[in-house]
């Protein structure tokens, strides 16, 4: 989401922010969840110290559930003639992105709505989100400023114990998405504040136990995958899968060896129960194997919807009129998801002999490349490769806590993940190389949730 250069909604001073107004869920399936997180379209004021939400036209369109929403804040002040004039190019970009049969009569009639929450709710309603599930979704928002004002940690945990029920997976995932956000938009000291209480959740909460002896149990699989090194084939991940004392234990496996389970591992998992002779040992199997399939498809589902909010971000890029200016203002959202498709998106164009579309995304290969050395995960990576023992390893970890984060978790996992189950093709070389990323990796995520446990 490109950054632009707006009044501050307070002191009238120039701010950056991200702003963005329209929200096509056809052609951006994560634009839905940007909306409704509340992320979006907020700024900080370092003159007057204003932080919030930006009053900002939005336009709303998911053509599955023929939904084109628009909303003009009062405050604006926009008469109707402007409206539609500010609509009238947005809707053709919308309607022009989509297949002839799929243009309906909804595109020529949009709903506007008069305050923002109203809009929320009539999103959430198509999904049969009802008012008391919205409500929910306040208490939870409610429930973090509270949090946040509170005089202490002691404070913290009369709150946390007043009703343990609202600290579930719903509310865990808003507070991660709203730390987030304070990072993203500079506020530091939100931001540390947060990470503060988030350990304070972990610890009070039965959630929050949850969610760390899940995190003891891909400690546990990243240890027994790196002990078998080289020597990991199929047959033995399906022995360590069958061997894992727990639910979450088989899940954490599945999460770091994707590659891994393919048509062959199944296979031979199937093999496995058909040759089982015990009914109840051959019905635990398949209860593991509908588990581990359905570990996949939810795996499978996260890359695509990542892949999907990479490319849309790519494509806001691309819409812009200086495309150098807004690449290098974004150098920090470019991880190795949108890494991976932008290439894709170069690979594309040029089968397609678009011309076009190369210049475009040339220009934003042009700003990456200029940048100033690689980005800085990868060189902290390199420092973990020429780590020469496992004391210089975790030395290494230990002298730079503040880059073990969740990114860097990501790049070396995806690194991993792409070469797992294909060892036998790797020359001696990139063995090696290989067996060095597993290593820094399994060490990197056992330093990173030993801090999160301290």
């Amino acid at each position: 989401m490109p950054q632009q250069q707006i009044p501050c909604p307070q002191c009238r001073q120039p701010i950056a922010a991200n702003i963005e107004q329209l929200f096509d869920v056809s052609s951006d399936p994560s634009a839905k969840q940007r909306l409704l997180s509340g992320s979006v379209n907020v700024a900080l004021c370092q003159t007057c110290g204003f932080q919030g939400q930006v009053p900002t036209p939005v336009i709303y369109h998911d053509n599955d559930k023929d939904l084109l929403l628009t909303f003009f804040p009062p405050e604006l002040a926009i008469p109707m003639n402007e409206q539609e004039q500010m609509m009238g190019p947005k809707i053709k970009k919308i309607t022009d992105n989509l297949p002839p049969e799929k243009r309906k009569g909804y595109l020529l009639n949009p709903q506007t709505f008069f305050t923002y929450e109203s809009m929320l709710e009539r999103i959430l309603g198509e999904d049969g989100i009802t008012p008391e599930m919205i409500k929910a979704q306040k208490d939870r928002i409610e429930i973090i400023e509270k949090l946040l004002t509170a005089k202490d940690d002691e404070a913290r945990k009369v709150l946390i114990q007043e009703d343990e029920s609202i600290f579930d997976e719903q509310f865990f995932g808003l507070f991660g998405q709203l730390a987030q956000a304070a990072t993203a938009q500079g506020q530091g000291d939100t931001a540390e504040q947060m990470k503060a209480i988030e350990k304070l959740l972990l610890d009070e909460t039965t959630y929050g136990q949850e969610i760390q002896s899940s995190m003891k149990e891909m400690e546990a699989a990243a240890q027994s995958l790196q002990e078998l090194g080289e020597g990991l084939t199929r047959e033995k991940l399906l022995d360590l899968i069958i061997d894992a004392p727990n639910e979450n234990r088989e899940k954490a496996l599945a999460g770091m060896v994707r590659q891994g389970l393919d048509y062959e591992f199944f296979q031979l998992l199937t093999n496995r129960i058909e040759a089982e002779t015990d009914a109840d040992q051959r019905e635990q199997l398949e209860g593991m194997r509908d588990r581990i399939l359905t570990y996949v498809n939810d795996i499978d589902k996260q890359m695509e919807a990542h892949l999907q909010q990479a490319q849309g971000f790519l494509n806001s890029l691309l819409e812009q009129e200086n495309i150098a200016a807004a690449t290098q203002a974004n150098l920090q959202s470019f991880d190795q998801g949108v890494v991976q498709a932008l290439e894709a998106m170069l690979h594309k164009a040029t089968e397609e002999n678009d011309n076009a579309l190369l210049a475009k995304l040339q220009q934003v290969v042009g700003v990456l490349q200029q940048a100033s050395g690689p980005l800085p995960e990868y060189e902290f990576i390199e420092k973990l490769l020429s780590a020469e023992s496992d004391e210089a390893l975790e030395k290494t970890l230990a002298e730079n806590e503040d880059k073990i984060n969740e990114e860097l978790l990501k790049t070396l996992g995806g690194i991993v993940a792409q070469q797992q189950g294909q060892e036998d093709k790797l020359s001696p070389k990139d063995k090696e190389m290989f067996e060095k990323m597993e290593r820094a990796y399994g060490a990197a995520l056992k330093f990173s949730m030993k801090k999160n446990m301290e």
